[in-house]
């Protein structure tokens, strides 16, 4: 049985605690794609809040404040383009 969802509003976000953090693993998650490319996706936390709300277990609720860089690597050479020219010459 799934539990009802949680509305978060602005106000909750309002009264949450800002709770710092250190990093103490950021692992790359790889993807292989059906064209031969191999994604590799790393999410990056930049903040973190602690509400003023609890699940129906006692357990607090967060949200967080993230960002994710994504490479792809290993592309088929057939899926490339041919380099542009650099804008800027190198001074």
């Amino acid at each position: 049985m799934t539990q009802p969802r949680m509305r978060i509003m602005q106000k909750d976000l309002m009264e949450a605690d800002d709770i710092d953090f250190t990093e103490e693993k950021e692992h790359w998650n790889s993807y292989k794609l059906k064209d031969g490319s191999t994604l590799k996706i790393k999410l990056v936390l930049r903040g973190v809040k602690r509400l003023k709300k609890w699940s129906a277990d006692g357990t607090p609720m967060y949200v967080i404040s993230s960002t994710h860089i994504v490479r792809a690597v290993d592309v088929p050479k057939e899926l490339k383009a041919k380099p542009k020219p650099q804008a800027f010459k190198p001074v």
